[in-house]
């Protein structure tokens, strides 16, 4: 091992905008229970399934009423 490295050439790291932030969340155990029982069905780990929903519905605009029902814009399922 050298005593000294040169990084003045060193590339930033082009992912490094991509990376997910942790966050504290709670959550309902039973919405917990679903996801992790479709994580032993997939091999997808429950936080990585949560993310995905929550991505899925941002990108359809999924809307909650008051009630805690979804609203689906343009008939897209969620």
């Amino acid at each position: 091992m050298r005593k000294e490295y040169d990084f003045s050439k060193a590339e930033k790291n082009p992912y490094a905008g991509k990376l997910k932030k942790q966050i504290t969340i709670r959550l309902d155990e039973d919405a917990i229970s679903y996801f992790k029982s479709m994580s032993q069905k997939t091999g997808i780990t429950y936080q990585n399934l949560i993310n995905l929903y929550l991505k899925d519905c941002a990108a359809s605009h999924c809307k909650l009423s008051r009630s805690g029902s979804v609203t689906i814009p343009f008939s897209t399922p969620c």
